[in-house]
């Protein structure tokens, strides 16, 4: 079956149709009709979260939802479930429409002036604070299911994405330079841990998961949200402004509208190695040995482990 047959499929169990394919990574997206109004469908890629996961994200953006929180909420199929399973053993689900275009594109420059790009950088902060705060006032259900993101799912023997530091494309050099940088956070992440604060995160808080509505920020794609160390979020996006010129300057824009837990721009640093060290792992398995982007996603890692192992 074709992913427009498979999404025509989906969609008429919400008495909707397909209208456009958005995205088509870990999962395949969808802009649908609906009777309400235009609605996301989500094809979820079969073997990487189980119905109970999934089942569980769609629960917690609810709830944030309901609470007023920047995020998508799930809607019900005809039938009154949230999630429905295809002809073909996957999943869908269908989430609120968000309006806004994404903050940026990965590996593109900002094409702002510096007090917006600082501005949506506050906000953002601001966000995430605002996710975290709600997401701790909530009583999970006894059968909340979700990954871990923890010193042990980040670099661990076997981390959630993949041990980076046996990327088959790298060089000796960064093979030795990550296997080394594993080490610098291994120590770093267990000595945040065993104090700081840890709970639901994101965990994907990347610039096309950021939607921009004229002064209004929304965060969408929950679909590797998991338990984990808070200020991952914040590392996830500095990951991909490392190149920016301004990178002292949105690191500390985007640590001020946090505001919630106090972050140094060195505890922001190591959860920005920890995130493009994991960027390294997801990339290995996923895409061609041609891809362009396990070169850049290696030079990225070995230059920031350079900067902050001295």
């Amino acid at each position: 079956m074709t992913l427009t047959a498979l999404a025509s499929e989906a969609a008429a169990l919400w008495q909707g149709q397909p209208l456009r394919l958005l995205r088509n990574r870990e999962n395949a997206v969808f802009e649908i009709a609906i009777p309400a109004g235009r609605a996301a469908l989500r094809l979820h890629r079969m073997g990487y979260q189980d119905p109970a996961a999934i089942a569980s994200e769609l629960w917690w953006c609810a709830q944030m939802a309901a609470q007023g929180v920047a995020v998508p909420a799930a809607l019900p199929a005809f039938d009154g479930q949230f999630l429905q399973r295809l002809s073909n053993g996957r999943h869908a689900s269908v989430i609120t429409w968000v309006e806004g275009e994404a903050l940026g594109e990965a590996g593109q420059g900002f094409d702002l002036p510096l007090a917006s790009i600082l501005q949506r950088h506050h906000d953002l902060g601001q966000l995430l604070g605002r996710v975290h705060r709600v997401t701790d006032s909530l009583l999970l259900p006894p059968d909340f299911q979700r990954p871990a993101w923890d010193v042990a799912g980040l670099v661990g023997e076997t981390p959630f994405w993949g041990r980076f530091w046996e990327h088959p494309l790298a060089s000796p050099r960064q093979t030795a330079l990550l296997q080394e940088a594993r080490v610098f956070l291994l120590g770093g992440l267990q000595s945040y841990a065993a104090t700081g604060n840890s709970g639901l995160i994101h965990a994907d808080v990347l610039r096309e998961n950021v939607l921009v509505n004229g002064s209004s920020l929304s965060l969408i794609d929950f679909d590797d949200s998991g338990f984990g160390l808070r200020p991952y979020d914040l590392g996830t996006v500095l990951s991909q402004n490392l190149y920016e010129p301004a990178y002292p300057e949105i690191r500390a824009a985007l640590i001020e509208g946090y505001a919630d837990l106090a972050i140094t721009p060195q505890l922001a640093d190591l959860f920005t190695l920890a995130r493009v060290c994991a960027s390294v792992g997801w990339a290995a398995p996923r895409l061609p040995p041609d891809d362009p982007v396990h070169k850049s996603h290696l030079a990225r890692a070995e230059m920031l482990a350079r900067r902050l192992l001295g």
